[in-house]
């Protein structure tokens, strides 16, 4: 039998997308899944659409006090049994071999992480810029200067590396927690195939670049420990690759 995948998804007034977000899951080809979805105290109707479904593999849970987006992935993260653990946001998209894929490639390559391409795309999953590329092995000191580790397109193993958390108190939660665990194995290895879809949304708290600079910072300064000169260093790196990344003319 294969291994369990267990798939951690925070969400918070997602009703728009959550449909989509969950039909592409039911779509997978590699059907040994648990999907893990922590609601953050939504005031739409998220939780009803989620309850609609009666696939068992579908594991709910609503919290009582909203904790943000590291919190209700922590949640998910301690209640998976899973051997692989992957990353989907309410208003993300996989294409339905996204996990056979990614666990084909991680067990052929001996991989304790992976990640792949994806589509970078409007609130209709209609592409607005180029394909995220994962043409890179990625390291702890390449991943400094920029993360190119989405949720929705990277995996890791459990069984190697075992759970990482991700902290509550930064609002670049993510990066610290692939940082982390960059810091325990030596590589992720891209998958050059475009796997999944990334809503950009106007409102997205990713998309405000100059709003979180000094949220980039403390991810050095406070999290990783850095100097203050080391620290202005990585998030001035963080930033212009960030534009590069993101802007149209380079794309």
């Amino acid at each position: 039998m294969k291994d369990l995948v267990s798939i951690i998804t925070p969400c918070y007034n997602s009703a728009e997308f959550i449909e989509e977000t969950i039909q592409s899951v039911l779509n997978q080809t590699y059907e040994n899944w648990e999907w893990l979805i922590t609601d953050d105290l939504s005031k739409d109707n998220t939780v009803e659409i989620i309850r609609r479904h009666n696939d068992p593999r579908i594991k709910l849970q609503v919290l009582e006090k909203n904790g943000g987006a590291g919190n209700a992935r922590n949640n998910s993260l301690e209640r998976a049994q899973g051997r692989y653990i992957a990353f989907l946001d309410s208003d993300d998209f996989w294409y339905p071999e996204y996990l056979e894929t990614m666990t084909d490639y991680m067990q052929e390559h001996n991989a304790e992480l992976v990640y792949c391409n994806y589509s970078r795309c409007d609130e209709h999953l209609q592409p607005i810029l180029k394909d995220f590329l994962a043409d890179k092995v990625v390291t702890f000191s390449n991943l400094l200067k920029t993360c190119r580790l989405a949720p929705v397109s990277t995996m890791y193993d459990t069984q190697r590396v075992g759970k990482f958390l991700f902290p509550v108190k930064s609002k670049r939660e993510d990066h610290v927690m692939w940082l982390n665990l960059l810091k325990v194995i030596p590589e992720g290895m891209p998958v050059k195939k475009t796997l999944a879809k990334y809503r950009m949304r106007e409102n997205s708290v990713s998309r405000k670049k100059k709003n979180i600079i000094k949220d980039q910072y403390l991810v050095y300064k406070d999290f990783m420990g850095f100097s203050m000169v080391k620290s202005l260093y990585y998030t001035a790196n963080w930033a212009l690759n960030g534009f590069l990344k993101y802007s149209k003319i380079f794309n």
